[in-house]
């Protein structure tokens, strides 16, 4: 059976991810930052075929731990960055694992024999740090999509200039690499929504959901959404895992970074569809999916369905 190791399974994204590989018949090596934490992957072991699964602890800033935990893996999957929009040290907290924890893994995969694969899981951030709002070179009505210049502001969140710089790093790494015996792809999912498969408290994608749900603003980047009733792009959670999987499973597609986006709605309609009344508005496809859809063949759900299931 052919293994992949997933960096970050056990997380909102990462849960799905595991589910996917492991429907698909393959061997998961799952790693966990903290192996006595059980309620933290404990839900992995309740997926289908859940028989194939193996959990390890890894902390992705030890290289020896790295080293380690790619041993046997055909497919990489690497997901384990730190997704926090309240933060006191964004160095400690984003950057330093973001960034080094990117560079310590190139470096360990050149190291490590039979790997074929590398997904990148990255962020929309590796496009518009800005995000959700436009690029300053972009205006309402504009598309974004993988042919445009990444757009990058020393103004932007802190998370989003952790992914974009983490993302530069890959980029950066396969152009000084044109001879790599494994294939390399990124997927950068917008606003990831939907249904968590486990009862974690520390998904931040859950907990936009729940403030978008509820009108709640913890802060005054919350706030500003709904003072702006801005643009919010939206992916289903499951159709990121189909991306991820894809992008694994096709060769011949190595350097892509495949924008993951479907609709995009006002906050005021989000907060509709998450109370599972209609939206009052119309959606837009701000960032433009049809490299995903043609290369990948993912069919893009629309954004009501993960909003309604969230609800549920």
């Amino acid at each position: 059976m052919t293994k992949v190791g997933i960096i970050g399974g056990s997380g909102f994204i990462g849960s799905y991810n595991v589910k996917k590989f492991l429907s698909e018949g393959f061997k998961v090596k799952v790693s966990a930052t903290d192996i006595s934490k059980k309620e933290k992957y404990e839900h992995l072991k309740l997926l289908p075929n859940s028989d194939n699964l193996e959990i390890v602890q890894l902390n992705v800033e030890n290289k020896s731990e790295l080293g380690s935990f790619l041993q046997g893996c055909n497919i990489v999957v690497h997901g384990g960055t730190p997704f926090q929009l309240d933060v006191k040290d964004p160095k400690s907290e984003l950057f330093d694992p973001t960034i080094k924890g990117t560079e310590n893994f190139l470096e360990a995969i050149q190291n490590t024999s039979g790997i074929e694969k590398v997904i990148f899981i990255a962020s929309v951030a590796a496009y518009n740090t800005n995000f959700p709002l436009l690029p300053d070179d972009k205006k309402q009505g504009d598309q974004i999509s993988e042919n445009d210049t990444p757009f990058m502001s020393d103004k932007s969140h802190p998370y989003a200039q952790a992914k974009y710089l983490a993302n530069q790093v890959v980029e950066k790494f396969i152009s000084d690499n044109p001879s790599l015996s494994f294939e390399i792809n990124t997927v950068s999912p917008v606003g990831v929504m939907g249904k968590a498969l486990s009862q974690r408290q520390d998904s931040t994608s859950m907990g936009l959901q729940f403030l978008f749900k509820n009108k709640i603003a913890p802060n005054p980047f919350i706030q500003m959404f709904y003072d702006n009733n801005i643009e919010f792009a939206i992916v289903d959670v499951t159709d990121v895992a189909e991306g991820v999987y894809k992008a694994a499973t096709i060769k011949g597609i190595h350097g892509r970074n495949y924008l993951l986006s479907s609709e995009s709605y006002k906050i005021s309609d989000i907060t509709l569809m998450l109370n599972n009344q209609e939206a009052e508005g119309k959606p837009r496809m701000v960032y433009n999916n049809n490299l995903a859809k043609n290369e990948l063949g993912i069919n893009f759900k629309p954004a009501r369905i993960p909003l309604n299931q969230f609800s549920e």
